[in-house]
């Protein structure tokens, strides 16, 4: 995937520099020059990383900086300045925007070169966090849970997955079903978080499953008090009616009208002690096992695999 790459610049200096630092690699990035006028399109088109050359736009580069920050969808972008300012008070107003470099100039054309290279294997990283949660992905929670496999800890798995979810959506739209997926993560994480003197973690593996690692516990408190805030809290995101009524109607294929209960949440538990499992796709198996006994419940509710085995 090529990543895009915008400078704001009233000139073409900056880009005409930077395409020669990286005309080895044209193919990997694409670099626009965007003037100080057309900040917006920059803004609307989210790019992979945004370079900046003060001493060549209009804009004050505080309200600048700001603004780019300030765009929900740029909050994370990264922001290089060039500045022939070395005023320190200045260097330090402009990084308080969040600003993750402050260049000098003149500009090295190797040191720019991994500034941004570095920046862009950052991002590669980061974007396997999850954008909807702010959670991690799947390679952070494989990595947790191998990490303590390996040392031979005794830890838990909780395996959550939401009910009747896509008939939400069918209903409500994918933009409020995104809703309720951050309404869960934060349930989750909350819950998991408070607890007292435990090494926890917390993942999103994609759409309405999430996982949590935690130290030994009272893992039935922990989902008897997720299981409470959820049904509790989940009616906001509902109509008066479909909550007083406590189901919802979805027109399926064949055009009959069916009832669906409202959402819930369902938690699969696995325990984890030193020598029970060889890798963590048999504990992956596992939970996938526990969950599914869990979803043929109806309501929310949880399952706990607590079998055990002797260490060895």
């Amino acid at each position: 995937m090529v990543q895009e790459i915008y400078i704001i610049d009233d000139t073409t200096k900056t880009i005409d520099k930077i395409k020669e630092i990286f005309k080895e690699e044209e193919n990997e990035y694409k670099f626009s020059n965007i003037t100080t006028s057309e900040i917006e399109i920059a803004l609307r088109n989210i790019p992979s990383l945004i370079i900046i050359n003060e001493d060549n736009v209009t804009k004050d580069i505080i309200e600048l900086c700001n603004m780019i920050r300030a765009n929900e969808d740029n909050s994370i972008t990264p922001i290089i300045v060039e500045s022939s300012n070395p005023t320190k008070e200045h260097i330090f107003e402009v990084m308080k925007t969040s600003v993750e470099y402050y260049v000098l100039k003149p500009v090295d054309d190797q040191y720019l070169y991994y500034i941004v290279k570095n920046l862009m294997r950052l991002m590669y990283v980061n974007r396997r966090v999850s954008p909807l949660t702010g959670l991690p992905g799947n390679v952070q929670i494989h990595a947790e849970m191998k990490k303590r496999v390996l040392n031979r800890e005794e830890f838990a798995v909780l395996y959550f997955d939401l009910d009747n979810f896509k008939a939400y959506n069918d209903v409500y739209g994918f933009l409020k079903g995104d809703e309720i997926i951050k309404f869960t993560a934060r349930t989750i994480v909350r819950n998991i978080h408070n607890l007292k003197d435990n090494d926890s973690f917390v993942g999103h593996i994609g759409g309405d499953d999430f996982v949590a690692i935690v130290s030994k516990t009272n893992y039935e408190a922990v989902c008897q008090n997720i299981i409470a805030e959820f049904d509790q809290e989940v009616l906001q995101y509902y109509t008066k009616e479909d909550a007083e009524k406590g189901y919802i109607e979805v027109i399926n294929r064949r055009g009959i009208l069916e009832e669906f209960p409202l959402t819930s949440i369902s938690i699969g538990v696995v325990e984890v002690d030193p020598g029970r499992f060889d890798n963590i796709l048999e504990i992956g198996e596992v939970g996938a096992q526990v969950k599914h006994n869990a979803k043929t419940v109806m309501g929310s509710t949880y399952v706990i695999n607590r079998r055990k085995i002797s260490v060895k």
